[in-house]
């Protein structure tokens, strides 16, 4: 009986300690946990639903994904109210870092970016950026905009910039590289999370790439996809 009782009692042990670690691997990690920059999130920061882009200024196909949403911008905004979707943008110069042809477009950009941040106009300046790079380039001229854009220099970043009311101190920012370790910081992370550019992870979902004919559609299509992951 004390054998039998003690056998009774490892197993009930057990099953305490199993009951826990599933409990403890079911436990979902709060967005706040996850969230790498609160001043590059769009939506509920504690929302059900989660999509992270992972993007670059320099690469058309995430600057085609990033104009359709911007060209749909209120339908953008009432999708992700109504399905409680938190977006969050993790922008870097990924191509300069790590890419094959290391294009200066993709640093003085993100530089440019980093720096409106500190301004605390980050989304007014990552619009701007993204439909001017895709109005005046990669609409029109494709991937064939690499060399127009790398022959930009910072100036015209810095140009951008005052069309959201930045001013010296954003000028200086970007003249000086004030926002180049941030900046290579978040390339470092991306790196390690990402395989292809753009890159997606919306809940359990992952995907990376857009065709440059593809809309708002196909955006759609892929928080669809998330959503029922």
């Amino acid at each position: 009986m004390q054998k039998a009782g003690r056998i009774i009692g490892i197993v009930a042990i057990l099953v305490v300690i199993i009951a826990a670690m599933v409990a403890s691997f079911n436990q979902k990690v709060p967005n706040a946990d996850k969230i790498w920059d609160l001043e590059t999130i769009i939506g509920n920061k504690d929302a059900k639903n989660y999509f992270i882009i992972y993007s670059d200024i320099a690469c058309p196909y995430c600057v085609a994904f990033e104009n359709a949403i911007l060209e749909h911008k209120d339908e953008f905004n009432k999708y992700i109210a109504e399905n409680d979707v938190l977006v969050e943008i993790r922008l870097s110069d990924f191509l300069y870092e790590y890419g094959q042809t290391n294009p200066i477009s993709s640093r003085h950009s993100a530089e440019a970016i980093y720096c409106a941040k500190k301004e605390g106009k980050f989304w007014d300046y990552y619009d701007l950026a993204i439909g001017t790079v895709w109005n005046n380039y990669f609409k029109d001229m494709g991937k064939n905009a690499f060399s127009e854009l790398n022959s930009l220099g910072k100036e015209y970043w810095i140009d951008l910039g005052k069309l959201v009311g930045l001013g010296e101190d954003f000028s200086k920012c970007v003249k000086d590289g004030d926002s180049i370790s941030e900046m290579m910081d978040v390339a470092a992370k991306t790196a390690k999370n990402i395989n292809g550019m753009p890159y997606f992870k919306f809940n359990s979902y992952i995907s990376s790439g857009f065709d440059m004919s593809w809309g708002w559609e196909y955006v759609k299509m892929y928080f669809d996809t998330g959503l029922k992951s």
